[in-house]
């Protein structure tokens, strides 16, 4: 029987995840190359032959995504497989028309061909949009959860940015498994948090074996879900994040329309900084699609060590790297922060950027006058340092998960900006957990 050319269009994680599961020994297909896009210098690798299984002695290659129509062209590529998350409903189509010019079939996997069942309770987070608030959510249900004397273990969408055989499956328990595995900004914001718990939090590229090793030590397990994508297992309960600073995108956005109609828990978070009316927007939309979800409301205050050294000062804010870009937001806590405590100006970044950070501003001009904290790798790294560094503020405020100065040397003085989840009214997360895990 002639294998069915496929590409997978990808972005280092949701990709890799749906030919191990559903491609990797499937003999009706060939997969011909992934491509990459959102997530700079990715692209030029290699799946390599290890993980890529008995069917692939020469691995799979990773081409730009830029390229898509002459690879369709060029290979005979039969079938299109979209499979990265946080993408506006026309993007998909607009994909899908160009892959379908090109002659190929375009396709969605679903979550029944790609979700793994575990041995394990499954308490899934996951999202409407990037920045929504999942990753606060994710830590109190683990902080939850241990309270009941149950030992936790969370699961964090892949990130797999570097070594893909060396990064197969990854446990993070202590600081220096972060510094082990070279982590980049944006993993140590995922992980740090919850060795900070005193959980262990898994990642890596095969998710099946991630999932086995998770359960050796785990009388629960909490998917962190990564972007606005599906979880990876079957979930026993899915909690979605909702925000009301982006009403109307929870109906607009693949794949976070569908984490919306599986959830059941909607949790509209932010809400003591959003407008009434976009709560109401998004209490409406969410009855539309999932009326049986039940809905909570939550809020993410800030919190400041030393706010009085904000007021009057010149300061640069530095936000959440794909909040800001592929989550398309134009703010976040760091700004919030600067104008409660009475900044007198934010600095421009953008006079001041280096590198890969000017092609940030290309990419994603709506980021203005915050700097995105991206981080994919030591060079990336290197050239937010030499950014802030250039700066002439007064003060910077940092609003990521972590302390900045434990992977780059700022040289400027500096405040950070912490947040939590505050779920308001009953029932609370605390209460639907108890009535099914306490």
């Amino acid at each position: 029987m002639q294998r069915i050319r496929t590409l997978i269009m990808g972005a280092a994680g949701r990709d890799f995840h749906n030919f191990n599961v559903y491609f990797r020994n499937n003999e009706q297909y060939e997969v011909v190359a992934f491509t990459a896009t959102q997530i700079p210098g990715i692209e030029g690798r290699l799946y390599p032959r290890e993980l890529a299984g008995d069917l692939y002695p020469q691995g799979i290659p990773i081409k730009d995504e830029k390229d898509l129509d002459d690879l369709i062209r060029e290979h005979q590529i039969e079938q299109v497989v979209f499979s990265y998350s946080d993408v506006s409903h026309a993007y998909i189509m607009h994909k899908a028309s160009q892959v379908m010019a090109c002659g190929a079939d375009f396709r969605l996997l679903g979550a029944a061909a790609t979700q793994i069942k575990s041995t394990k309770p499954i308490v899934s987070v996951c999202a409407v949009r990037t920045g929504s608030g999942k990753s606060q959510t994710s830590r109190q249900i683990v902080t939850i959860l241990q309270s009941f004397g149950l030992k936790v273990v969370a699961v964090r969408h892949p990130m797999p940015y570097g070594n893909l055989i060396a990064q197969q499956v990854q446990r993070f328990a202590e600081y220096d498994d972060l510094d082990e595995y070279e982590c980049t900004i944006e993993e140590r914001e995922e992980y740090e948090p919850y060795i900070d718990r005193g959980a262990v939090i898994y990642a890596g590229v095969d998710y099946e074996k991630i999932l086995r090793k998770a359960e050796e030590e785990a009388d629960v397990i909490v998917w962190d879900g990564g972007n606005n994508d599906l979880p990876f297992y079957q979930s026993d309960y899915h909690i979605v994040v909702v925000d009301p600073h982006r009403p109307g995108h929870e109906l607009a956005y693949y794949p976070g329309e569908v984490n919306l109609r599986m959830a059941d828990v909607a949790l509209i978070n932010k809400v003591d900084t959003a407008d009434y009316e976009n709560i109401l927007a998004v209490r409406k939309n969410i009855q539309a699609v999932n009326p049986t979800a039940l809905v909570l409301e939550g809020a993410s205050p800030i919190f400041v060590d030393h706010p009085e050294a904000i007021r009057g000062k010149r300061v640069l804010v530095v936000e959440d790297g794909p909040t800001l870009t592929h989550g398309e937001m134009t703010y976040g806590a760091g700004v919030v922060a600067a104008q409660r405590f009475g900044a007198a100006e934010l600095i421009d970044p953008r006079p001041f950027a280096v590198g890969s950070i000017v092609n940030t501003y290309r990419k994603y001009p709506h980021t203005g006058t915050i700097l995105p904290a991206m981080g994919y790798g030591a060079k990336q790294m290197s050239e937010l340092e030499a950014t802030i560094n250039a700066s002439d503020a007064d003060l910077v405020i940092v609003a990521t998960p972590i302390d900045l100065r434990r992977v780059i040397n700022v040289k400027l003085p500096m405040e950070r900006v912490r947040y939590e989840l505050q779920v308001i009214g009953t029932p609370t997360l605390e209460d639907l957990l108890t009535e099914k895990f306490g």
